[in-house]
Formats: structure tokens, C-alpha cells, sequence
């Protein structure tokens, strides 16, 4: 059985579970980080020596590094679906996926800890405002992309779908201002159909 260390609420651990669920694989979450700690444990650091989430047990394979673990989930088990056998295909996928790490992440993580995980008093709003206006301008790159395919790697869902449609859903509901994304919603309008995307990312924000 595969075993995911990490807590439901972690968009990184959500990435792995949902990949996982999309490639029909059986396995065990175990909760690790936030309120449940464990990532400071020897045991832990023997597995994944940077101490985060989500960290995937295979056997004798061990893969950290939500982006990493979504490419090997989809390279074992869901080879020619998940994982494109064009190149050209799953370079697109693989472009987006990185996308989320390089461009996405930095301007939403403040915006969504501070919104989600400080307490209104101790919220810097004017920063978080400023990063709300430079995840608009982000997140219209991935509306125009969107405008010529229904998913991220062209008309079929992906394994580039997944890093990018579990941080997109986040962004979409917090209580921010953010500019007209049509083609970006009509896209989350056909993941939010998926099975694995309702129960794995569909979660209150927390």
C-alpha cells in the first residue's frame, strides 16, 4: 500500500492524494505537519530530510516534493494519461506545473496565510492587498492559455492539471478582489465534476 505523509489540509499533500485518486491507486494519508507536528522527528527527517509535505511512500521508493511526487504517481500508474506520451504534451504539462512553483506560489502564499492562518488583528493588509493585485495579474497568464484548450496540456486533463487546479481553487475563493478569469472558470467548472478534485481539494480553507 502507498503510504502520503501529510495533513488533508496542505495543497501540497492534496496534490499528491488527488493524483493518486485520478490514477486509481490505493493508499494510506497520514497526518504529518501543522497541528499534528511529526516533521521534526528523526523518523521523519530519515525520509525526507527537508521536514515538509507531502512525503509518498512506495515500497521501497521514496519521493518528496509535491510536484515530484504528482510526476511519479502519474509516470507509474497512469502512463499515456496522466502522463503524456507526446513530449511536446507532457512538456506543456510539465511547464505549467512549474509555473505554479516559480510564479503562482509567491505572491498567493501571503494573500492566503494571511487571510486563512493569521488572526484578523495581526492580518498586514496592505501587503496582502498588494499581493491580491499581482495574483490578478498571474492568474490572467493562465486565463489566456485557457482561452484556446479546455485543460492545461491541451483537450484532455493531465498531471499538469493538478498543481495548477488545486492552488487555482484556493485563489478563487478567498475573499479578494480579482479580475474577470472566464476562460479560468469554465476550466475549474469541469475539474470541479471530477470525483478525486471534489474530495481531495474541495475542502474548506483552513
Amino acid at each position: 500500500m502507498v503510504t502520503v505523509w501529510g495533513r488533508k489540509n496542505s495543497v501540497n499533500v492534496q496534490k499528491a492524494v488527488w493524483a493518486l485518486e485520478e490514477a486509481g491507486v490505493p493508499f494510506e494519508r497520514l497526518d504529518a505537519g501543522g497541528e499534528f507536528g511529526l516533521l521534526d522527528t528523526e523518523s521523519y527527517g530519515r525520509l525526507n530530510p527537508n521536514r515538509r509535505i507531502p512525503t509518498l511512500i512506495d515500497g521501497d521508493t521514496v519521493v518528496w516534493e509535491s510536484n515530484a511526487v504528482t510526476r511519479y504517481v502519474a509516470a507509474k500508474w497512469s502512463e499515456g494519461d496522466l502522463w503524456p506520451s507526446d513530449p511536446a504534451e507532457r512538456a506543456l504539462a510539465d511547464m505549467w506545473m512549474d509555473w505554479v512553483l516559480t510564479t503562482v506560489m509567491g505572491p498567493l502564499i501571503p494573500v492566503f496565510w494571511g487571510l486563512v492562518r493569521t488572526p484578523p488583528d495581526q492580518r498586514d493588509m496592505a501587503l496582502i492587498s498588494e499581493r491580491a493585485i499581482e495574483c490578478g495579474h498571474v492568474f490572467q497568464i493562465l486565463d489566456a492559455a485557457l482561452a484556446s484548450r479546455d485543460y492545461i496540456g491541451g483537450d484532455r486533463f493531465t498531471m499538469g492539471d493538478i498543481p495548477a487546479g488545486a492552488v487555482t481553487w484556493r485563489y478563487l475563493n478567498l475573499h479578494i478582489e480579482r479580475p474577470e478569469l472566464l476562460h479560468v472558470a469554465d476550466w475549474m467548472d469541469r475539474l470541479e465534476k471530477r470525483p478525486a478534485f471534489q474530495k481531495h481539494v474541495m475542502l474548506p480553507l483552513t
